[in-house]
């Protein structure tokens, strides 16, 4: 239960960016701006973190990072590379299409991740998984706002960077669990998120830092972004889905869904119709659902044993 609260906090901490973004973008601040601000003082962060927790940490704590190889960091990097792409897609998609059409494009990670699983490690998904997919399917249709909703004349380009933000959110979660799991979560972060700094560098050149975007209203959306998008969700990540695994870990990351929803409602005062609070609802049930019939089946087992 631990390691899957440090999964649905991670996730949570995903559902805020969506309107961090869209007031950044309310400023006048575009993608680049605001991907490059995240990753500059999220890896900025965490590096500063490392620096904390190795003089603080016992020596054969902060000898974690001895461990560590170029090849391995190299690894690491790459995979970092994935959660910096989710950013700048799902950023991108949302320039083009609705949020609330935005969303659900991502969350299409929710049967990718278990598919992925399926086929790499050929294993069949279990009836509590399926049911559970099924469910939160039906709970995100209806909270994306989609159900009942128009989205007439949807921009082709906005669709394919949302889609393949899902892809990459997907490769993140996977890969985020099995790689060098012997180094310490937050050197880990540190390592990976480095990946995804020099990507955003290369596809956005920092002009922010000299065009004196950041005085004029760019620094606390950087902060903002950077601390739930950079720093606490990876580093949760990578403290519970090694112990959770992919499958659970994509279902269990459904939750970002809804508190979307409800940042959308709270501080972008969007319209949320009774369908969407419907389909929150029956999201939550979704991720649920497959500990409840784990700890229902566990009863019955041990009450056929008595």
């Amino acid at each position: 239960m631990k390691y899957m609260l440090f999964v649905l906090a991670g996730a949570c901490c995903f559902g805020l960016l969506g309107t961090f973004v869209k007031k950044a973008y309310e400023t006048g601040f575009n993608v680049g701006d605001v991907v490059g601000s995240q990753n500059l003082f999220g890896v900025a962060m965490l590096w500063l973190l490392v620096l904390v927790t190795a003089k603080s940490a016992k020596r054969s704590e902060a000898s974690q990072t001895a461990h560590v190889t170029w090849r391995q960091a190299l690894v690491l990097m790459t995979v970092g590379t994935t959660t910096g792409l989710t950013g700048m897609l799902y950023y991108s998609a949302l320039q083009y299409i609705p949020s609330s059409f935005a969303i659900i494009l991502l969350f299409q990670f929710t049967w990718m991740g278990i598919l992925l699983e399926a086929v790499v490690e050929r294993k069949r998904p279990g009836t509590r998984t399926v049911l559970s997919i099924i469910v939160l399917f039906a709970g995100i249709l209806m909270a994306s706002g989609y159900v009942g909703g128009s989205h007439k004349g949807v921009s082709l380009i906005g669709i394919s960077l949302g889609l393949l933000s899902a892809v990459t959110y997907t490769l993140f979660i996977w890969f985020s669990g099995r790689t060098a799991k012997h180094v310490a979560p937050i050197n880990r972060s540190a390592i990976m998120l480095s990946g995804s700094f020099i990507l955003a560098m290369l596809v956005f050149p920092p002009h922010f830092i000299i065009d004196g975007s950041l005085y004029k209203g760019l620094l606390p959306w950087g902060l903002l972004l950077a601390l739930f998008g950079i720093v606490i969700p990876p580093l949760f990540y990578a403290i519970g889905v090694p112990r959770v695994g992919g499958g659970l870990a994509s279902i269990l990351s459904a939750v970002e869904l809804p508190m979307a929803v409800m940042m959308s409602y709270v501080v972008l005062n969007e319209n949320v119709g009774w369908l969407q609070w419907l389909g929150v609802g029956i999201t939550m049930c979704g991720i649920a659902l497959p500990q409840i019939m784990k700890r229902s089946s566990f009863k019955v087992s041990e009450s056929y044993k008595a």
